[in-house]
């Protein structure tokens, strides 16, 4: 059994087109995506799969790992299975999916997620929960939450606010989800292959679909935040953060870190 990380890439966006490309501190997206994932001690493989020549050229030329794949696939997680599959993956082989539009995303999240199929041979799916401190996020519907149960597995992500406080809001621990899974090669072939579910339809997130159809999906805690760059005005907090990494600044006003 090894693990990968699959980094799944596409240039058109409605909201951000080129987005893997977008210039962060003078280096593409995509490639602090990349460098970062790399750094995880329990990930032996990264590779990018886009459907775009732009970007696997890109990849190519910092000295990374792209695959050519269709561009029908449906969405990031069918992306995923189809570069598994011209992999030559196993069965039993962990594919970290990560989310290109994450380029401060902390290696050591990589090396927690996994930890569940290593703790339990019967995990078919873990994922990252990040316990809240920017409080606009609670309410934001670009930032998902997540309940979980007493052993750590979800019961559902929304979002909408969850759980909410009836009595005092304000005090409710908020977890927010990371958009990062990873999952066995075969139950990702098996996920790929399920149908749309109500709950998917309505809150239009995919992890959902797991949840209606009786799978399991263990939540992992991590203690770093890892914010995504929806939009084009998004780099400059993200531009920001890394300054602040560089000068050893720790920003705790607005739980930037």
């Amino acid at each position: 059994m090894k693990s990968v990380v699959i980094i799944p890439a596409r240039y058109q966006s409605t909201r951000f087109e080129g987005k893997p490309l977008a210039k962060i501190c003078g280096k593409p997206m995509i490639q602090w995506v990349y460098e970062n994932s790399g750094k995880a001690e329990k990930i032996g493989h990264v590779v990018v799969a886009t459907d775009d020549d732009r970007i696997a050229e890109v990849v190519w030329a910092f000295g990374g790992e792209a695959i050519m794949t269709s561009d029908q696939n449906r969405s990031g997680t069918d992306r995923v299975a189809e570069a598994a599959e011209k992999m030559g993956l196993s069965s039993k082989d962990i594919i970290v999916n990560v989310q290109g539009d994450q380029p401060l995303i902390d290696p050591r999240c990589l090396d927690d997620v996994v930890k569940p199929f290593s703790n339990d041979p019967e995990t078919d799916m873990s994922t990252l929960a990040f316990k809240i401190v920017r409080k606009e996020e609670i309410t934001n519907p670009k930032d998902v939450k997540v309940t979980f149960d007493q052993k750590g597995f979800a019961l559902y992500f929304s979002r909408s606010p969850i759980p909410f406080g009836r009595d005092c809001p304000a005090d409710s621990e908020t977890y927010k989800h990371l958009g990062i899974y990873a999952y066995t090669r075969q139950y990702l072939d098996i996920f790929r292959n399920l149908p749309e579910g109500r709950l998917e339809q309505i809150e239009k997130l995919e992890q959902l679909r797991a949840l209606e159809h009786g799978y399991k999906i263990k939540v992992v805690l991590t203690e770093f935040d890892s914010p995504e760059v929806d939009l084009a005005e998004d780099i400059e907090r993200i531009e920001q953060i890394l300054r602040c990494k560089f000068l050893g600044v720790r920003i705790s006003d607005n739980g930037i870190f």
